[in-house]
């Protein structure tokens, strides 16, 4: 036994050792760590990111190495607060009031919170929690989120800790999923399996979903299932999987369309009757006849009046503060509406002039649709980027396993009392990203421009 010790020890020495210094780095992150020390934070996330790179670069054959060490870099969070976000507050609320049979897409916290009487547990902690913006809007979780909500709060016994191991076995067990199907996805796409690896081991990954509790894997696991089972040909069995995607988040809707070339006219409206019947189906316990106005305002306020490390929209921002005398809480509104109507434009564009019958090009054809949205959305908070680092890890793209480095970047407004963000740390974010996306669009494809391409030489 000592000697198979010895012999592993031998052969896996440094990698043993990265792993190491990440548990402690993310042990520091969890449990040692004010969002205030931007210094600190930073360099932890520096550091773990390096780890990553090095473990993948030195044992990318040893799937079973990366895959234990990906599970203990999460189980290092399980019994940590989330740091950087407040969102598990409004969360846990949302499942105590389903839990006690109250919808929480038709009552304010800031109105519950006046009855005496209120049956959650905690009801003071989440609301103080849960900050000033969230206590006044609607929930904005779709009902699948607010299901993992209810069982952490059943589960929970009223306690927030409890609440919240419970939602981060949720996560942990939907990475594994992931990673599963991706793999599988993967194969199929004849890509290198490790490459999935880029999604399991990468910090902004393990940070922001296990640590932060976002449920960006919960829809990724759907997605990337529904994916697989699309390009085996099994388009039925994938549209309630689907759906369950767009249950979670939302963001899955913005491919719909391009679909169609895949599918052709009759099996697109089948999948389109089946995955918004499914959504139709879990939405319904839900419904009310307030129901779609609040859900509705509560989602359309993300276009236009939220603003965080945007690219595109701080330079229009610059330019028309500066010259044109505008006024930031008018342009924010303006800049929402004309954004959606980009995207929704975008969307169709790649949707028609892009050979999509082909599974690789219609990954791409997402990867594009999600770029361009997140290009020009006015709020791009670091766990978003999770979302376009899976499509780019499918469409072998390189530029969002970059932007997950640089990211982090932006977590200096939570610096500073006032959350000022710093401009000229955005700029570098956006260079490095936007300059390894034109190095990948020109000199590394031999100055053949991908964006409108319609025949897929990958």
């Amino acid at each position: 036994m000592l000697a198979k010790f010895f012999a592993h020890w031998k052969l896996h020495k440094f990698p043993i050792l990265f792993i190491l210094g990440s548990i402690l780095f993310y042990a520091a992150f969890a449990y040692d760590l004010d969002r205030a020390d931007f210094i600190k934070l930073i360099m932890l996330y520096a550091g773990a990111f390096f780890f990553c790179y090095k473990l993948i670069q030195l044992e990318k054959w040893n799937l079973k190495f990366l895959l234990v060490a990906g599970v203990l870099f999460r189980m290092v969070f399980l019994f940590a607060e989330p740091n950087l976000s407040q969102d598990f507050f409004r969360f846990i609320w949302d499942g105590e009031l389903i839990k006690n049979g109250i919808n929480p897409y038709v009552h304010l916290p800031k109105d519950l919170i006046l009855d005496d009487g209120l049956p959650i547990s905690n009801a003071q902690e989440l609301f103080l929690g849960m900050g000033e913006l969230s206590a006044k809007h609607f929930s904005n979780y779709p009902p699948l989120n607010q299901l993992v909500f209810t069982i952490a709060a059943f589960l929970g016994g009223g306690s927030i800790l409890g609440s919240i191991i419970t939602m981060r076995l949720f996560i942990i067990a939907a990475d594994l999923g992931v990673l599963y199907f991706g793999i599988k996805l993967l194969e199929h796409l004849k890509v290198t399996s490790h490459m999935m690896f880029w999604y399991f081991l990468n910090p902004l990954v393990i940070i922001e979903l296990t640590g932060n509790l976002h449920f960006e894997g919960v829809m990724l696991f759907f997605f990337v299932w529904a994916l697989y089972l699309i390009g085996k040909g099994k388009w039925v069995a994938s549209a309630p999987i689907y759906a369950l995607s767009i249950m979670t988040k939302l963001v899955p809707i913005l491919f719909l369309p391009v679909f169609l070339r895949y599918f052709g006219i009759k099996k697109s409206i089948g999948f389109y009757v089946l995955t918004g019947g499914s959504c139709l189906l879990l939405l319904l316990p839900f419904y009310s006849q307030v129901f779609i106005d609040n859900y509705s305002e509560t989602v359309g306020l993300w276009f236009s009046n939220f603003e965080f490390n945007a690219s595109t929209y701080n330079l229009i921002k610059k330019i028309g503060i500066s010259y044109f005398d505008a006024k930031p809480w008018e342009l924010v509104k303006s800049y929402g509406r004309i954004m959606a109507l980009s995207v929704i434009g975008i969307t169709l564009l790649l949707s028609f002039l892009r050979k999509n019958e082909n599974l690789n090009v219609l990954i791409k054809s997402m990867l594009w649709v999600l770029t361009c949205y997140l290009f020009l959305s006015s709020t791009v908070h670091p766990w978003y980027v999770v979302f376009l680092l899976v499509l780019g890890v499918f469409s072998n793209y390189r530029f969002p396993m970059v932007w997950t480095a640089t990211i982090f970047l932006s977590y200096w407004a939570y610096s500073n009392p006032e959350y000022q963000e710093n401009l000229w740390l955005l700029l570098l974010e956006y260079l490095i990203v936007f300059g390894y996306l034109i190095y990948e669009l020109t000199l590394k494809r031999g100055k053949k421009l991908d964006f409108f391409k319609k025949v897929d030489t990958n």
